[in-house]
């Protein structure tokens, strides 16, 4: 699937791609909606309605991953709701192996995010994940969406890197598209983002289904990380 003597610098995606999305499209999904009724006292199908309604008008816009956008919008502090479910957050399997063994590889491996800082937070804080990244980057500092195919050229400002001999794994079509519009080399979806929904389409892109099926090939001398 992959040619690594081809890749110097992995960027990965966290929500979907590293991290089970299934925390994320419950909490989006069941939990806000169940708040949200509460808060204005509507039953919760007519909350459920209103905020798909309203997360349709700024899909794909900063103000879509922005939880202050969110807290203002709805009158809920939606970063503490968040901690209310956070027990949900889990690592897909095999991805500490697979950060663990592209650093020993000597490649760099980079987390690069459209999550708002305090999500991006607390997901760290749960999983520990930042101790196996060269480097974690959200879109927020940037002003722009991975789906604006000119973030990545401002991501290279802060991370110097060659888009031919590189690498992302992103479970969105949209974002996708939009780095292969500004050259990323090589580029993989994700069969199943969320593991408690059914695999999603991954368009004209290869997919993988786990970080098993592209372990880098162990350095001669270096021992090969246990999967995990």
């Amino acid at each position: 699937m992959l040619d690594w003597t081809r890749i110097d610098t992995v960027l990965l995606d966290m929500d979907g791609t590293l991290l089970d999305l299934h925390f994320d499209n419950h909490f989006w999904l069941e939990h806000m909606p169940r708040r949200y009724a509460e808060l204005r006292e509507i039953s919760l199908e007519e909350a459920r309605a209103e905020l798909m309604r309203r997360y349709k008008q700024v899909e794909g816009t900063m103000d879509w991953y922005c939880l202050d956008y969110w807290s203002g919008e709805l009158g809920l502090d939606v970063a503490a709701l968040k901690q209310e479910v956070e027990h949900l957050i889990a690592v897909h399997p095999h991805v500490v192996a697979f950060l663990d063994a592209v650093r020993a590889s000597g490649r760099r491996v980079v987390l690069v995010t459209n999550a708002h800082m305090k999500s991006l937070r607390l997901k760290m804080e749960r999983t520990r994940l930042s101790g196996h990244l060269d480097a974690v980057y959200c879109a927020h500092d940037f002003g722009r969406p991975k789906e604006d195919p000119q973030f990545w050229g401002l991501l290279r400002t802060a991370e110097p890197f060659d888009p031919e001999r590189t690498l992302l794994v992103d479970d969105s079509l949209p974002v996708l598209r939009s780095a292969r519009e500004a050259g990323i080399g090589q580029l993989l979806g994700v069969h199943r983002p969320d593991s408690q929904a059914e695999d999603k389409d991954v368009g004209e892109f290869a997919a993988i289904r786990s970080f098993r099926d592209i372990m880098p090939p162990a350095e001669e001398g270096a021992p090969a990380p246990v999967a995990g």
